[in-house]
C-alpha cells in the first residue's frame, strides 16, 4: 500500500477460497501451514478469566472464545502490538516491504528465537484469503486496516476477525486504541494498557522538555503527486499533535473526512506553518525541487528553514509511517531533536541528521 494512498481492496473469489480451506483442513500441512510456531508458545499468556471476549468493530461484534495461538495480522501495523504482548504472528501483511516477516528493527528483538512470520501481500485486490486459510489461523487481526464487508465475511469463514473500529476512518485508528483492542483480543487487556502508558511516557517527556512545541502549527506532508498533506486523523499527524502541535483548521477544511489530500498549487499557503515534516523519497532532490517552486519557496516556513526532511525508505522514515506502540519510542528519539531545531526561531540553525 502506498504511504499516501490507499487502494480499493476487493475480495478474492469465495469458491476458490473455500476449496483451499477444505484442502488445508484435509491435509493438515503445507508450506504456509507449517511456517511459524503457534503464537501461544510465546512467553505471555492470557490473563485469568479473559476468555471468552467480545470486541465491537465496523462490521459488528467478534467473539474470541479462547486464547489464540495462530494469529494472522491483516492490519498493516498490527504485528507490533502482538509482538509487544509476547506473541509472534504466524502471518503478517506487507506494507513497507523492507523487513523479514514485516517486522521492523524497533520490534526485531521481540521475535526472540522464533522464525519470522510468513509475509502476505495485498496488491490492491484485498487480503490473500487463500494463503491466510493455509496458515490455519485461530484469530485474524485487521485493526489498522480497511477491510470491506465482503472481505470481512470471507475471512470470517476461517477464524474470528477483528476489523477496524467503526468510529475512525479506515487506517485511522490511534495506536493507543489499536494496542488496547489487540490486547483485549489476546486476553492481555491489562498488559496492553501498561504498554500504552509506557509509550505515551515518551510523548510526555518530550512535551516537558520542549514546551515551545505547544500550540505551534505543524503539518506532515509528502511531495507525492505534487504535495500531499496528512489530516489530523492520520496517525502521522497524531505524532505532531501528541507533541503539542496543532494541525491548521483551514487545512482540515480542505482535507475533509479523508486521512489526507493533495493540495492544489493555489493553496500551497496552507503549508506556511511553524514546522513542516516532509516524508520524502529523496530528501535532497525533493527539497531542491520544492524550493524552486516560488509558491512554496517564498513561504516563511521555507525561507526560515522550519522544515524536517525524512527519508521515507530509511528505518527512521519507516518508523514515522508505522506509528505503533513499538516504533514510537524509536521514532521520537530521532524526530524530537529535529523539530526542536526547526522551531527554535533562528533560520541559521541547521536541522541535525537523525540519530543512526
Amino acid at each position: 500500500m502506498p504511504r499516501s494512498s490507499r487502494g480499493t481492496r476487493l475480495t478474492a473469489a469465495l469458491a476458490a477460497v473455500l476449496a483451499l480451506l477444505l484442502t488445508a483442513t484435509a491435509c493438515g500441512s503445507g508450506d504456509d501451514a507449517d511456517s511459524g510456531a503457534d503464537s501461544g508458545s510465546a512467553k505471555n499468556s492470557a490473563e485469568e478469566g479473559a476468555f471468552p471476549v467480545s470486541l465491537k468493530h465496523k462490521y459488528g461484534t467478534t467473539t474470541v472464545k479462547s486464547e489464540p495461538r495462530r494469529i494472522v495480522t491483516v492490519g498493516l501495523t498490527d504485528q507490533d502490538a502482538v509482538l509487544a504482548l509476547g506473541k509472534v504472528p504466524v502471518g503478517t501483511t506487507e506494507w513497507l516491504g523492507a523487513y523479514d516477516g514485516a517486522v521492523g528493527p524497533w520490534a526485531a528483538d521481540k521475535l526472540g528465537d522464533a522464525e519470522p512470520p510468513t509475509v502476505l501481500k495485498d496488491t490492491g485486490t484485498g487480503p490473500q484469503a487463500e494463503r491466510i486459510a493455509g496458515l490455519r489461523p485461530d484469530l485474524i487481526l485487521a485493526v489498522y486496516g480497511g477491510l470491506t464487508k465482503s472481505q470481512y465475511d470471507t475471512l470470517s469463514k476461517f477464524a474470528p476477525v477483528v476489523a477496524q473500529p467503526k468510529q475512525y476512518e479506515d487506517f485511522g485508528v490511534p495506536w493507543q486504541d489499536q494496542t488496547k483492542i489487540i490486547g483485549k483480543a489476546l486476553g492481555q487487556e491489562k498488559r496492553a494498557a501498561k504498554l500504552v502508558d509506557g509509550a505515551q511516557a515518551h510523548f510526555t517527556e518530550a512535551v516537558k522538555e520542549h514546551p515551545e512545541f505547544a500550540k505551534k502549527q505543524g503539518v506532515m506532508a509528502t511531495p507525492y503527486d505534487g504535495i500531499f498533506a496528512f489530516g489530523d486523523q492520520d496517525p502521522r499527524s497524531r505524532i505532531l499533535t501528541g507533541l503539542g502541535f496543532e494541525v491548521p483548521a483551514e487545512l482540515e477544511k480542505v482535507i475533509g473526512a479523508e486521512f489526507g489530500a493533495n493540495i492544489s498549487k493555489e493553496r500551497t499557503d496552507l503549508l506556511d506553518t511553524d514546522a513542516v515534516v516532509w516524508i520524502a523519497g529523496d530528501p535532497a532532490k525533493d527539497e531542491a525541487k520544492l524550493r524552486k517552486d516560488p509558491l512554496y519557496g517564498d513561504l516563511a516556513v521555507a525561507k526560515d528553514r522550519r522544515e524536517v526532511y525524512v527519508d521515507e525508505s530509511s528505518d527512521y522514515g519507516n518508523s514515522v509511517s508505522f506509528v505503533s506502540v513499538l516504533s514510537l519510542p524509536y521514532m521520537l528519539e530521532r524526530l524530537v531533536p529535529q523539530l526542536a531545531a526547526a522551531v527554535d526561531g533562528d533560520p541559521a540553525t541547521k536541522v541535525p541528521a537523525p540519530k543512526p
